[in-house]
């Protein structure tokens, strides 16, 4: 399967102020954060922040920086520097961490200086003296730190509010934290439609960062619908931004979030099973389509997916049958064999003598 189809139909791509339209688009090639076993390299200058953070950037990025008393949304990867030993990892958790600045944990001094230094989007490597840290007593419970450990942390600031009082999710009530995820949504929408589709995500991680599983576990009846009417919109919303990416196993994460929710939501089976086509996972996406399809029977670009996996099916047969054809090659037909005149002079001198014989045979009866 070749990109990214432009194919919504009216049912999968209204475009209306919760979720966003995938229409064909350039790639715009996102990289997630590195992925290795130890903390990742970085080329950029030593930047000295404290005497005891000092800060090198590994991507840009954008806008202002947060002043005291914003609260942060973050991801971050954590290494004591001595012995390279991960013990903590946001995104494996799949929720952002939210801290305000100047209201944060000691233990996490360190990580707020570098935090104030920062641009939304921006992803930092940050090393931290053990006395902004987890001090002389370390950590012995989660994480699992010890005693006069410096860190190393990998930061990506996903974006913050900015509010005077200090205000956290904690505070809000449950009508403030939907509308501010909302408001969130909607910030992710536009930037959506300009192609700005990194700082969209970011937009779409916060508004789902104030409705985490914590929050969701205490809602009931009317509000958990209405906070369910603003998260799965984002996650779907983040699906679509991945799959331009060329980001397709996040972009399956995403839309199972929401299908665990809502299991015959079209649209996350819709986008699921295109990020599944795109990876080869063929008859996974067939799946994801046909379900789709009984709760839309008469959208197209439904019946375009399916009959492009069933073009895309036919292809691979032929390939295949070409393949095999060139390896093992027609069956040979059986060459005429050529007659050899002496074997045949032999053959005649032979039925004569013998005919001869049987005549003399006969005359001395």
């Amino acid at each position: 399967m070749d990109g990214v189809h432009e194919h919504q139909s009216q049912s999968l791509g209204e475009d209306n102020e919760n979720e966003i339209v995938a229409e064909t688009a350039a790639f715009v090639h996102g990289e997630p954060p590195q992925d290795a076993n130890g903390p990742p390299k970085a080329d950029s200058e030593v930047e000295i922040l404290h005497e005891k953070v000092t800060k090198q950037i590994i991507k840009e990025g954008h806008g202002q920086k947060p002043s005291k008393y914003s609260t942060c949304f973050l991801h971050y990867r954590a290494w004591t520097e001595s012995t390279q030993h991960k013990f903590e990892d946001t995104r494996e958790e799949q929720r952002p961490l939210e801290l305000v600045l100047g209201k944060e944990k000691k233990e996490m001094t360190g990580l707020a200086i570098g935090l104030s230094s920062m641009k939304s989007g921006e992803r930092a490597l940050l090393h931290v003296g053990s006395e902004l840290g987890y001090g002389k007593e370390g950590s012995f419970s989660f994480p699992n730190v010890p005693p006069m450990a410096d860190i190393i942390y990998e930061v990506e600031l996903i974006g913050f509010d900015e509010t005077k009082e200090g205000k956290a999710r904690a505070d809000m009530t449950v009508e403030e934290r939907i509308g501010a995820a909302d408001r969130r949504k909607m910030d992710g929408n536009a930037l959506f439609k300009e192609e700005k589709l990194e700082e969209a995500m970011q937009q779409y991680e916060m508004a789902i960062a104030y409705m985490g599983d914590d929050f969701m576990f205490q809602l009931f009846g009317k509000y958990r619908d209405m906070a369910l009417a603003v998260k799965n919109p984002c996650h779907l919303n983040m699906a679509a931004c991945l799959i331009k990416l060329q980001r397709f196993d996040e972009a399956i994460m995403q839309c199972s979030i929401v299908l665990a929710e809502e299991e015959n939501n079209v649209k996350a089976l819709f986008r699921r099973g295109k990020a599944r086509a795109e990876l080869g996972q063929t008859d996974a996406a067939r799946e994801d389509f046909l379900k789709a399809r009984k709760f839309a029977p008469e959208d197209k670009a439904i019946t375009r997916e399916l009959r492009l996996l069933a073009e895309h099916d036919k292809a691979l047969y032929q390939k295949q049958k070409e393949i095999y054809k060139g390896l093992f090659g027609p069956r040979p037909e059986p060459k005429p064999k050529g007659t050899n005149w002496v074997v045949r002079f032999w053959q005649w001198l032979l039925l004569l003598i013998f005919r001869l014989f049987r005549r003399g045979g006969h005359k001395a009866e």
